[in-house]
């Protein structure tokens, strides 16, 4: 059962048209060792490669490799797997003892990289600034990027209200997500990114400005339902989640009812930049974003 997170665990930066799958830890960034010797060695087999220059490290008496832990990323299966992951100090080691001309400019990268986390920790909104600029990026149109800032924001209230009251376990968020989204569009989020043709990619960065409004709606009005009744516990959630997303699922249902055309589409964004479909317009119009 998948959790669709705004915060997400394994989070992707670009080197050189490369990616590269990091996980934040304590406020601190470990970046994926096998990924990096993919971006510096072009190597066919990267994971070989790293085997080979871990046991040579050991050999040597080094002690790069402890600086390594094994932390879950996210893989191109769309499962999780435990991965040699090193935060910035140890990955400079460990570069040290790669032969790649590419060694000096990722270095300047990774220190711009480490230092952009201290930023963000010290002020919030630069993390926000440089997420809009990636969406930008992509082609999503401003309009967009606004909702799905503002759907964000929605979510993290909504985790931290359950994590308040005795929710901890991703099954459970998972549960409690999928919850709401079946009452709010009549499908799980496995279905919906079914129904969209995806794999392990976030669903919500496949909505459209409609599907957006109600998915935060349904969370929005959960969030306060959660509050005001001071539910406890995963089964008083779990009612609470469905509420919330009946509150979106009834008026989703009205819009469909008045203007004829289903809110949900199967159109995704792996293609073609984002941009509002002018059959959709007029419903858009229609709802007011509080």
């Amino acid at each position: 059962m998948s959790e669709e997170k705004e915060n997400i665990d394994t989070h992707i930066v670009i080197f050189r048209g490369k990616t590269i799958r990091r996980k934040l830890v304590k406020d601190k960034w470990f970046f994926s060792v096998v990924d990096i010797i993919r971006v510096l060695t072009d190597s066919e087999n990267p994971r070989k490669y790293w085997n080979k220059l871990s046991q040579r490290l050991r050999k040597e008496g080094s002690e790069v490799v402890t600086f390594c832990h094994q932390l879950k990323l996210l893989s191109r299966d769309g499962k999780e797997y435990e991965t040699d992951c090193a935060d910035t100090e140890g990955i400079f080691r460990i570069i040290q003892s790669i032969p790649s001309k590419k060694t000096e400019p990722f270095k300047r990268w990774l220190a711009r990289v480490g230092y952009e986390r201290i930023q963000e920790i010290e002020n919030p909104e630069l993390a926000q600034e440089r997420m809009k600029k990636l969406y930008k990026l992509k082609g999503y149109s401003k309009d967009w990027i606004d909702k799905r800032t503002r759907g964000i924001a929605i979510r993290q209230n909504l985790t931290d209200e359950w994590k308040n009251r005795g929710i901890q376990q991703e099954i459970e968020f998972a549960i409690l997500t999928n919850e709401i989204s079946q009452a709010t569009f009549g499908k799980t989020v496995e279905e919906y990114k079914k129904f969209k043709g995806l794999k392990r990619e976030n669903l919500r960065d496949h909505m459209d400005d409609l599907e957006l409004i109600f998915n935060m709606l349904g969370e929005a009005a959960t969030a306060r339902i959660t509050k005001t009744k001071d539910v406890q516990g995963l089964e008083e959630n779990k009612i609470a989640a469905t509420q919330g997303g009946e509150v979106a699922g009834n008026a989703r249902r009205e819009l469909e009812e008045k203007t004829g055309e289903s809110v949900l589409t199967d159109e995704n964004f792996l293609n073609i930049p984002e941009k509002l479909k002018k059959k959709r317009k007029k419903m858009i119009e229609n709802v007011e974003v509080v």
